[in-house]
Formats: structure tokens, C-alpha cells, sequence
């Protein structure tokens, strides 16, 4: 498993339009993708987890990704949330 966290600093905070690119993103992933804010977390692939997390602005994610190509993965999903979302 490979693991990073971001902090969301867009005011309005992870808004639907980011969490679709998001979710778009980690679909490309053979592996699990799994979104955690504190204590809640979910299936990253799924829009309706991720929104659930109601993510404000400040706050600290973190991405867990498992399975075979986990670091190459994890490696291009955090250079498009760094890129795209944050």
C-alpha cells in the first residue's frame, strides 16, 4: 500500500467539478483507491464516496492505493491532484 496526503486550499473546498476529476483519475487505477478524511474514508471511484467526505477547504487528505502498479499509481494520481485539484 501507498499512501499521501494533500490539504485542499481552494476557499469552497473539494467542489463537485474536483471531486469528478478526482474520481476520473482514479478510475484510470488498476488497483484500490481509497480517499480518508480523519476517521472517514472511502472508494475514491466513486464520486458519491468522495462528496460524502464533504471535504472544506484547510483540511488534510489522505489516498491509499494497493495492488500490483500501487507505486507508479499512487505516483500519477499525486502529480494530478497537486497539478489539478489543490
Amino acid at each position: 500500500m501507498v499512501k499521501f496526503s494533500f490539504t485542499i486550499k481552494d476557499p469552497e473546498g473539494l467542489k463537485t467539478e474536483s471531486a469528478g476529476q478526482l474520481v476520473k483519475e482514479a478510475i484510470k487505477c488498476t488497483g484500490r483507491v481509497t480517499i480518508r478524511k480523519g476517521e472517514k474514508s472511502g472508494d475514491a471511484k466513486l464520486i458519491f464516496h468522495v462528496l460524502t467526505l464533504s471535504i472544506k477547504a484547510g483540511q488534510e487528505v489522505e489516498i491509499l492505493v494497493e495492488g500490483e502498479k500501487e507505486q507508479e499509481e499512487a505516483a500519477a494520481l499525486e502529480t494530478f491532484i497537486r497539478e489539478h485539484i489543490v
